[in-house]
């Protein structure tokens, strides 16, 4: 039976930043339902490069998740890969990090958002990704690992998120982040777990769907757009 959208993981990580390569993530994924998903291997890392099995017919992204301990860095890193990836993600987790990611409209995705102290967003930084089309990553993988009080504070901390991008009309985004093909998800499982703290069915179906294959699309666009109302346009001799 045919599913009712075509899904996507922005947020799968491959060797050497996970357990298994690029074909076996992608293989993965299309078992569990996926129409693509984004290998976004840290920029601290080595990135995923393999001739992928001619089996796996799943769309596979280019991405990166930058990460970095000074906000100083962040811009000159997002410059470097925006014209090279699909998709660019801050892996977040301080207030400054953040900040900066969500006050960068070249930046797709802001991940791991939370901090030592509470979620990482409020009414301010909310706005601000909002208003430069910077998605917010819940990651239910976290759901999964936690136990006890930990568990219980990043469900707080998912349902903070969710009501401010609610509130500001932040893009959401769900992911798994993977980096093994043991933390892989299928969709409606994804969706499930993100019920628990709040998230609807149809924000779900949104957030695996509709909002990531923009995301893509966007961003190819502007691969092929030299500036601002000019497009390359390739011709049969270029070919």
């Amino acid at each position: 039976m045919s599913l009712p959208h075509k899904y996507y993981d922005l947020c799968v990580h491959a060797y050497p930043d996970g357990e298994h390569n690029c074909s076996q993530m992608l293989a993965m994924s299309q078992h569990l339902g996926y129409s693509g998903i984004c290998i976004s291997n840290h920029s601290d890392s080595e990135s995923c490069e393999e001739v992928l099995s001619s089996n796996v017919q799943l769309e596979m992204c280019s991405g990166i998740e930058v990460r970095v301990s000074k906000p100083s860095k962040l811009h000159g890193l997002v410059g470097k890969y925006r014209t090279k990836k699909d998709v660019i993600i801050v892996h977040g987790g301080t207030e400054s990090i953040n900040r900066a990611a969500v006050e960068n409209p070249s930046v797709d995705i802001l991940n791991h958002p939370f901090t030592s102290k509470d979620s990482g967003i409020n009414h301010v930084l909310a706005k601000a990704a909002a208003e430069n089309n910077v998605a917010l990553a819940f990651n239910v993988d976290i759901l999964i690992k936690l136990k006890g009080g930990k568990r219980v504070y990043a469900l707080s901390n998912f349902r903070r998120n969710l009501q401010l991008a609610r509130k500001y009309d932040v893009p959401m985004l769900l992911t798994s982040n993977a980096a093994s093909l043991y933390d892989l998800r299928a969709p409606r499982d994804l969706i499930a777990l993100a019920g628990l703290f709040g998230m609807t069915i149809e924000e779900g179906n949104l957030a695996l769907s509709d909002i990531p294959a923009a995301i893509i699309s966007r961003n190819r666009r502007l691969a092929n757009s030299v500036r601002d109302g000019v497009r390359v346009i390739e011709r049969e001799g270029d070919m």
